[in-house]
C-alpha cells in the first residue's frame, strides 16, 4: 500500500493541519516508508516463534516478581468528596451536558 500526494493532503485537511507543498511531499515519503517497513514485517513467517512475556526473555530467562495483593492506601473517599459541590450515595453529581 502506498499513499498519493492527494491522500496526504486529504488527511492533513481532515486533521486540520496546514501543510505546504514541501511538507506534504516530505510527509508522503515518510508515510510510504512506514508502509514499506510494515509490508516487510508482514512478510516474515512468525508462526513458529513463541511470544515473549518481556523482550528480555530473548536474552536470558526471566523470573517475573510477583507481589502480594494487599491494600496499600486507606479509603479517603469522604475526604476527597468534601470539596465536591454535589454528592449522592458516594458518587459525584455533575450537570447534564448532553440533552
Amino acid at each position: 500500500m502506498s499513499l498519493s500526494l492527494q491522500d496526504v493532503q486529504r488527511i492533513a485537511q481532515l486533521a486540520r493541519i496546514d501543510l505546504d507543498a514541501d511538507e506534504a511531499l516530505a510527509t508522503l515519503a515518510q508515510l510510504n516508508s512506514i508502509f514499506v517497513l510494515i509490508e516487510k514485517m508482514r512478510a516474515i513467517d512468525t508462526r513458529a516463534i513463541e511470544p515473549l512475556s518481556t523482550p528480555l526473555a530473548a536474552v536470558a530467562p526471566v523470573n517475573l516478581r510477583m507481589r502480594e495483593d494487599t491494600v496499600s492506601e486507606h479509603d479517603q473517599r469522604e475526604a476527597y468528596q468534601r470539596s465536591a459541590p454535589a454528592i449522592e450515595d458516594g458518587l459525584y453529581l455533575v450537570p447534564r451536558v448532553i440533552e
